[in-house]
């Protein structure tokens, strides 16, 4: 799919992931952003930036879904195969950069892996 036009709404969006070091919830970015575009605009652009590779998601404690931005990814490839840690006292996601690797299950192709640690944060402990 990819971004064809880098809308005004599309830069605001972007703008965001380039100053926020952590993952951000989507109802954070709804509620932020509700003053320049609606909940649908916020999702279809958010989807668009998940094709492009300039983000990724998961989910989190709680069914909740939560975006960040990627590092080193393409239109063709997801390169953020890394834990996400959130903390249980005051809610912060973040990335984490420890590497970690899985087996090869035998006949299955595993295109993604999600791995969420809850915890408690430096911060909270």
């Amino acid at each position: 799919m990819g971004i064809t036009r880098q809308t005004k709404q599309v830069k605001t969006l972007i703008t965001v992931f380039n100053k926020e070091k952590r993952a951000i919830s989507v109802v954070d970015l709804v509620k932020s952003l509700s003053s320049e575009m609606n909940k649908t605009t916020v999702y279809r652009i958010l989807d668009k930036l998940m094709d492009d590779g300039v983000v990724h998601s998961f989910i989190g404690k709680g069914g909740l879904k939560w975006y960040a931005k990627c590092q080193n990814c393409s239109c063709d490839t997801h390169n953020d195969v890394h834990p996400h840690f959130q903390c249980k006292v005051c809610g912060k996601v973040e990335c984490l950069t420890t590497k970690f690797s899985l087996t090869p299950v035998n006949g299955y192709e595993v295109d993604s892996i999600s791995l969420l640690m809850v915890g408690s944060c430096n911060d909270c402990s």
